[in-house]
C-alpha cells in the first residue's frame, strides 16, 4: 500500500505529513516511560521492527486475482509493543524504505504512515483486538482477533488511499471503481496478514507470555523475561536474506487496483516542479532503489541485490529505531524530577 508521490498533491501530501507528525509526537510523549524498569524494551523494539521490514519484502500471491500483497506489520508490532511504540517503529520502517529504497514517495510518507500504521495502531487494535483478547487468551480468540483487526485496519487504510488520491485531483479518477477494487483486494490481504499475525502471536504466547499479558492500551509491553530477541532476529534474517528471494512478482494490491481502474495522471493538473525536486532527492538518497543494486540485473545479480537490500534494511531499521528510542529515553530522563 506504499503510495507514490505522483498521485498526491502538495497540499494533501503536506497535510498527511502534519497528521503523521502530530501522531508521532503524541506517541513519543506516551513512550517516555521507557526510562522506567529494564531497558530491554529498546532492543525488542529495534529487532521487531527489523523483522517487519524484512517481512514486508515478501509479497504473497492472492489466488485468482493476478495480484499480490505483503503484511503491513503494524498489528504484529502493536500486539508486541503497544500502539505508541508500534507507531514509532512503523514510522522508522517507512522512512527508511522511502529514503534509501525508493519504496513509497517522500511527499507520500505521511500518508503511508497514517494509512499503514495509524488506523491499525490506534483504532482497530484497541477496538477489536483488545476487545476480543482482553478476557480470552485462547488460540481461537487470538486467531479471530488477529484476522478481524488486520482486515479492519487495512480497510481503513485502503479507503484513505482512495480518498487522498481523489482529493489530490492529479488523476482522472473513477472513484467508485477504484474504491471497490482497493477494498476488495485489501480484504483478501487483510485475512492473510491476520492469519500470519495469529501464528506469530501464538508462538509468542507459548515462548514469551509475559510480553502478551493484559495491560492498558496506552502502555508498551513489558520487557521479555525469556530469550525471545534471538528468534525474532533470526526470523528477520531469514525473511530478508532468504525468503525474500521467493516473493511474488505480481503487482501489489495498490498497483493492481490502479491498473484495473485505469488511473492515469492528468498532465494539466500536475504541478511538476515540487514533485521533481522530491524525486531528485530520493534518487540521490536511495542507494538500493527497488531493493536492487540499481542496475538492470537478472538471475544471480538480481538475487544478490535482494539479499543485500534485505540485510541492509534490517540493520538500518534496528539502528535508526534504537537511536530514536535512546534519544526519547534521554529526553525523558532529563525531564524526570530529581529526588
Amino acid at each position: 500500500m506504499h503510495m507514490a508521490d505522483a498521485f498526491l498533491s502538495p497540499a494533501v501530501g503536506g497535510g498527511m505529513w502534519a497528521l503523521a507528525a502530530a501522531a508521532g509526537g503524541v506517541s513519543i510523549r506516551k513512550s517516555q516511560n521507557l526510562t522506567e524498569g529494564s531497558g530491554r524494551i529498546i532492543p525488542l523494539t529495534g529487532v521487531s521492527a527489523a523483522f517487519v521490514f524484512a517481512a514486508q519484502m515478501i509479497n504473497f500471491t492472492i489466488p485468482g486475482t493476478g495480484s499480490s500483497g505483503h503484511i503491513a506489520g503494524a498489528l504484529f508490532l502493536t500486539i508486541l509493543l503497544g500502539p505508541s511504540l508500534s507507531f514509532l517503529a512503523m514510522g522508522a520502517i517507512l522512512l527508511i524504505q522511502a529514503l534509501f529504497f525508493a519504496d513509497g514517495g517522500i511527499l507520500a510518507y505521511g500518508a503511508n504512515v497514517m494509512n499503514m500504521a495509524f488506523f491499525t495502531n490506534f483504532i482497530a487494535y484497541p477496538l477489536v483486538y483488545r476487545g476480543i483478547t482482553k478476557h480470552r487468551k485462547s488460540r481461537r480468540a487470538i486467531f479471530a482477533a488477529s484476522v478481524l483487526t488486520a482486515v479492519l485496519g487495512l480497510q481503513f487504510g485502503a479507503f484513505a488511499v482512495v480518498l487522498e488520491t481523489a482529493l489530490s485531483g492529479r488523476v482522472s479518477l473513477p472513484f467508485g471503481t477504484f474504491l471497490a477494487l482497493m477494498q476488495s483486494i485489501h480484504l483478501a490481504i487483510g485475512v492473510i496478514e491476520g492469519l500470519i499475525t495469529a501464528v506469530l502471536v501464538s508462538y509468542l504466547s507459548q515462548h514469551a507470555p509475559d510480553i502478551l499479558e493484559s495491560r492498558p492500551v496506552r502502555e508498551p509491553a513489558p520487557p521479555p523475561k525469556g530469550g525471545i530477541l534471538a528468534p525474532i532476529g533470526i526470523g528477520a534474517l531469514l525473511c530478508g536474506g532468504i525468503f525474500s528471494l521467493f516473493a511474488s512478482g505480481l503487482p501489489d494490491g495498490l498497483e493492481w487496483s490502479i491498473d484495473r481502474a485505469e488511473l492515469r495522471l492528468d498532465p494539466e493538473r500536475v504541478s511538476g516542479k515540487f514533485h521533481q525536486l522530491l524525486e531528485g532527492i530520493q534518487e540521490k538518497l536511495s542507494f538500493l532503489p527497488d531493493y536492487s543494486l540499481g542496475t538492470d540485473q537478472t538471475g544471480a545479480g538480481q538475487n544478490l541485490g535482494t539479499v543485500v537490500s534485505g540485510l541492509t534494511g534490517i540493520l538500518l531499521t534496528a539502528a535508526v529505531l534504537t537511536i530514536i528510542l535512546l534519544a526519547v529515553k534521554a529526553r525523558s530522563g532529563k525531564k524526570a524530577p530529581s529526588k
